[in-house]
C-alpha cells in the first residue's frame, strides 16, 4: 500500500464502499464520490487496472481485484479506527471524526494502527457504526434495518448514522438520534409523509428519506 498515492487509495475505497452499498461502480458514480469529472476516472481506473488492482466488467462497472480489495479495506481500517480513536480517546463529535480521520488515515503505520487497535479495546465498530475491519481485514457484512421499515409502536436501537455531512451529523446529534440511542417509531403519516419518532421523553418529526439512511436493530 505504501507504494499507491492517496489518490489511488482513495478511489479503492470509494469503488469498495459503492459496491457495498449495493450500487454499481460506474464511471459517473465514481466521480460523483470523488467530486471530480468523469475524465479523470476514466483515467485513474486505467492506472489502477494497470496495476492489477481493478477491472471493469461489462454491465456491472468496476470491481476490484482481490488486491484492490485488500487495499481498500486496508484504508477503510485506518479510518474508521481513527475516526473511534478520536471520539472514544478524545472526545471529539460525531460530525468532526470523519474529516480529521481523512486526512490522517494515508500516514497512519502499521504500528500505530495496532496500538490503537488494542488501547481501544479491539472496536468492531466505528463512532457512527459503521463495521471497522479487524487485523486480518475481515468485516462484518450484516445488512441492518432501516428506521423507516419500522411499524408504528416498534422500538429499535440505533446502529449506524450517515458519516458523510456534518451539517446532518449535528442535525441527528441535537435530537440524539445516534448509534446506541433507543428508538420508537410513534406514526408513521400517510402518502408518504413524515414519520414521528420517540427518543427517551422527546417527539421528533423527521423525513422518511432521512429515515432509511439510519440503520437500526
Amino acid at each position: 500500500m505504501r507504494d499507491l498515492t492517496n489518490a489511488m487509495q482513495d478511489y479503492l475505497k470509494e469503488i469498495h464502499k459503492l459496491r457495498m452499498e449495493g450500487r454499481k461502480a460506474t464511471t459517473s458514480a465514481i466521480a460523483e464520490r470523488m467530486a471530480v469529472r468523469p475524465p479523470s476516472v476514466t483515467a485513474m481506473l486505467k492506472r489502477l487496472t494497470a496495476l492489477g488492482l481493478a477491472e471493469h466488467a461489462p454491465y456491472r462497472g468496476v470491481e476490484l481485484t482481490p488486491s484492490g480489495e485488500r487495499v481498500a479495506l486496508e484504508v477503510i481500517r485506518h479510518h474508521r479506527l481513527l475516526e473511534q480513536y478520536l471520539a472514544q480517546a478524545l472526545g471529539l463529535s460525531l460530525d468532526a471524526v470523519h474529516s480529521e480521520a481523512d486526512r490522517l488515515e494515508h500516514a497512519l503505520s502499521e504500528e500505530v494502527e495496532a496500538r490503537i487497535d488494542r488501547s481501544l479495546g479491539y472496536p468492531t465498530h466505528d463512532p457512527h457504526g459503521d463495521p471497522i475491519p479487524d487485523a486480518d481485514l475481515r468485516i462484518d457484512r450484516a445488512r441492518l434495518r432501516t428506521l423507516a421499515s419500522l411499524e408504528p409502536g416498534e422500538e429499535a436501537t440505533i446502529r449506524r448514522v450517515p458519516n458523510d455531512d456534518d451539517e446532518l451529523l449535528r442535525y441527528l446529534s441535537k435530537l440524539a438520534l445516534v448509534p446506541g440511542k433507543k428508538v420508537k417509531l410513534r406514526r408513521a403519516e400517510p402518502f408518504g409523509g413524515p414519520l414521528t419518532v420517540r427518543i427517551g421523553k422527546a417527539e421528533h418529526a423527521i423525513s422518511r428519506e432521512l429515515a432509511d439512511g439510519i440503520g437500526v436493530a
